[in-house]
């Protein structure tokens, strides 16, 4: 592939790569967080437990992210398309092959290494490459970008639902298998590598940027605050059936948070007249904590509405300045990686969120000490991320949106 020329950056051939990485977004995260709706007609027909089942999400989530240093890496070197292409076929193909199991450890690898997989080559290669195609209208450029992750948890939940109800969860997964692949293929022959990145720090290097305190910081503070967000992504609507909501109302809990989580992420440029984003950051992961506490003291279909709408916002937010705060303080070079290297901390707690909570739920036959879980975890999140400083005003990104107005 041919050079890309500077003048390209933030004209519209930037803004095609940001339309596939929205596309992109839209079909990962629909597919991943749309698991909920399929975790209790998989348990009815597999006869397996909450806690078996529930690592179907827990190994595809380890997967997607535990690879993102790799398919990160590989697109920092050789460009997002082939990786992108890799992915809508592993994405595509794990969703197919999961429609024939009949044993839940074969789904372990079909579902979870097969979307982990599909999931790692499309998403964080193609979302890494907006850092080096947007100079003035970066912020804004990845705030929409996440946007498509949001949209996706509004559209593809409530869509499995009435797909299974019409024609049951194996084709289901094959319906929503086939139009992923379609859709992720479209957006691989569109994506290319961006112009060369400038104005990086020299010492912004992968390996020094993973060793420095700030990093450390975001880090454990990401795994705690994502190991309580798991708990309503995954156990929601089961929770809202549980407490005799019909299965499609309470696969749109799901939305809401999707929903609600759009308006955060497309606020990013309207905020940022009133704080900077690392004072933002901070905010969106301390209004996570404070939601569980609402889904935990307010019970009933309506509170739940209103706390997946708290959550959407906060965790919308959260999602949406990541990568600014990241850029801000690491400038763009080798982002494929720092984003790789960073959002492993999702794949930990992937992991161990959706786990723990399964595990309290089949102890306790209820939701209180799950709940009691995402609390715990989203206040030590905020404790721990509470005494970050700004960045050097050199590297703000915000700071260089300001004055490119």
């Amino acid at each position: 592939m041919s050079p890309v020329s500077l003048q390209s950056v933030d004209s519209a051939t930037a803004w095609r790569m940001l339309a596939a990485a929205f596309v992109v977004g839209f079909v990962v995260f629909g597919i991943v967080y749309s698991f909920g709706v399929f975790l209790s007609p998989i348990m009815g027909d597999l006869g397996a437990t909450r806690a078996a089942t529930s690592s179907y999400y827990a190994v595809s989530s380890l997967a997607f992210y535990m690879l993102g240093p790799v398919t990160g890496r590989a697109g920092d070197r050789f460009g997002p398309r082939a990786l992108a292409v890799t992915g809508a076929l592993a994405l595509s193909g794990g969703l197919v092959a999961t429609a024939f199991v009949n044993d839940v450890r074969v789904g372990l690898i079909t579902y979870g290494l097969g979307v982990g997989l599909g999931a790692a080559c499309a998403y964080i290669p193609t979302f890494a490459i907006l850092g080096g195609w947007f100079d003035r209208h970066r912020t804004s450029a990845l705030g929409i970008a996440v946007a498509g992750t949001g949209c996706g948890m509004l559209v593809v939940p409530p869509l499995a639902a009435v797909l299974i109800e019409q024609i049951g969860w194996r084709d289901a997964m094959i319906v929503l298998g086939l139009c992923s692949g379609v859709l992720l293929g479209a957006a691989a022959m569109t994506v290319a590598p961006p112009p060369a990145a400038s104005g990086t720090p020299a010492s912004a290097t992968l390996s020094s940027v993973v060793r420095s305190r700030t990093f450390r910081t975001l880090y454990v503070s990401w795994v705690l605050g994502t190991m309580a967000l798991f708990v309503p992504l995954v156990y929601l609507p089961a929770f809202a059936v549980e407490q005799g909501i019909d299965p499609i109302s309470a696969s749109w809990l799901i939305s809401v948070v999707g929903g609600a989580s759009i308006v955060g992420r497309l606020g990013i440029g309207y905020l940022q007249s009133f704080a900077s984003i690392v004072q933002l950051y901070k905010a969106a992961v301390l209004a996570m904590a404070a939601s569980y506490v609402m889904w935990l003291a307010l019970p009933g279909f309506w509170w739940a509405v209103v706390f997946a709408a708290v959550l959407g916002l906060a965790y919308g937010l959260r999602i949406a300045l990541v990568a600014p705060v990241l850029i801000a303080f690491f400038g763009v070079k080798d982002l494929g990686a720092v984003l790789g290297a960073f959002f492993t901390a999702t794949g930990i707690a992937g992991l161990l969120g959706p786990l723990f909570a399964g595990l309290a739920v089949d102890a306790t036959g209820g939701q209180g000490l799950a709940i009691l879980l995402a609390i715990a975890t989203g206040a030590l999140s905020f404790l721990v991320v509470m005494p970050l400083a700004g960045p050097p005003p050199a590297l703000s990104t915000a700071r260089t949106e300001s004055k490119a107005r």
